[in-house]
This record gives structure tokens, C-alpha cells and sequence, in this order.
């Protein structure tokens, strides 16, 4: 993996942990000459895992929606900072400038991006791995509600599969790098009956 977008929190939450291993995350990643593509922001988890990368003089590529740049607080001292019309084009483009995916904690966005990515996925528009790193458990009740979904029929096991998760940032990172996408898009499968 050359590049790995992050979706993460403009915040920094209550627990200071989150912040720590956002840092880290972007240290390890530019010791590993992985570069870094995320919202663009200098604040919370979103600037932790910035400031991480560019403290080993890592590659870091922000990509921001012009209306968001004021109220984000653009980082300034990126490699890179790429200002799109929208949301979607945000998406899109962090998309194409990674080779995986990597969700901290994080609020509505952080979701809406981890989902999208994952859909794409699903429906075979990408192989790209996706991971969650679960600090402190976040992420818990949510991996208990995809089990809930695969139980309910409504999520095959195998794209319940696609989303890795660990809480060890290198546990993670090798989890992606052995990952292998399913074969067949959801959309071609035929339905159970």
C-alpha cells in the first residue's frame, strides 16, 4: 500500500487515547512510507493523524470541500491540500488516491465515509481494504451490529468479512495488507431462497 486515506473525527473526543493513537497511526504509517490522504483539517483526530505523518516527514494530502475549509480549519503545512466542490467529490477523490482504508473514531461523517467505501466494495467497484482500528473499543456496539445484520440475513458473512478490525495499529495494518476482496460483486449474486 503506497497510500491509505483515513476517515476520522474533526474532534478529539472525550478520551484522550483517541488522540494518542491517531498520532500514532500517522507516525507508523509515514515509517513505513505510507502516505496519509485525509479530510484536511488541523483539528482533532483529523490533524492528530496529520501532525503524526508529517512528525517522520511523511506524505500527507488533505482533501477539503471549499465551503469547508473555514469552518475545518485547513492544515497548512501539508504535503499536499487538494480544495473539491463537494462531499461527494471529496470522497471520490480520496478513493482514488488510496490503496486502502482506515476509519478512527469519528461522528456522522466518519460513518457516512466508512460506509460509502464499504458499499463500493460490496458492489465490487474497488478491492481495496478496509480496516477499522478500534480504540478503546469504539467501535464495539457497531461490529455487533453487523453481526446482528449477517444474523438477520440482511449482510452476507463474506461482505461482513470486508470490514477488518483490530485494535493494534500494526495487527491492522498487516490484516490489509493480506486482504483479499470477494470475488463476486453483490450485485451479480443470486438471491437465497
Amino acid at each position: 500500500m503506497k497510500r491509505i486515506t483515513v476517515f476520522c473525527g474533526s474532534s478529539a473526543g472525550k478520551n484522550g487515547k483517541y488522540s494518542e493513537e491517531a498520532f500514532l497511526l500517522g507516525k507508523i504509517l509515514a515509517q513505513k512510507n505510507i502516505g496519509v490522504v485525509y479530510g484536511g483539517a488541523k483539528i482533532g483526530l483529523m490533524g492528530a493523524v496529520a501532525d503524526g505523518a508529517l512528525s517522520e516527514k511523511g506524505e500527507v494530502i488533505g482533501v477539503i470541500p471549499d465551503f469547508l475549509k473555514t469552518k475545518e480549519v485547513a492544515h497548512t503545512e501539508l504535503s499536499e491540500m487538494i480544495v473539491v466542490e463537494s462531499m461527494h467529490e471529496r470522497k471520490l477523490k480520496m478513493h482514488d488516491l488510496a490503496d486502502g482504508f482506515i476509519a478512527l473514531p469519528g461522528g456522522f461523517g466518519t460513518m457516512e465515509e466508512l460506509f460509502e467505501i464499504l458499499t463500493w466494495g460490496q458492489l465490487g467497484l474497488h478491492k481495496k481494504p478496509v480496516g477499522l482500528l478500534n480504540i478503546e473499543n469504539f467501535y464495539q456496539p457497531l461490529l455487533d451490529m453487523l453481526s446482528q445484520m449477517t444474523e438477520q440475513k440482511f449482510l452476507k458473512e463474506i461482505n461482513r468479512e470486508m470490514l477488518l478490525s483490530d485494535e493494534n495499529i500494526q495487527s491492522l495494518l498487516a490484516k490489509m495488507e493480506q486482504y483479499q476482496a470477494p470475488e463476486t460483486p453483490k450485485w451479480i449474486l443470486k438471491s437465497e431462497t
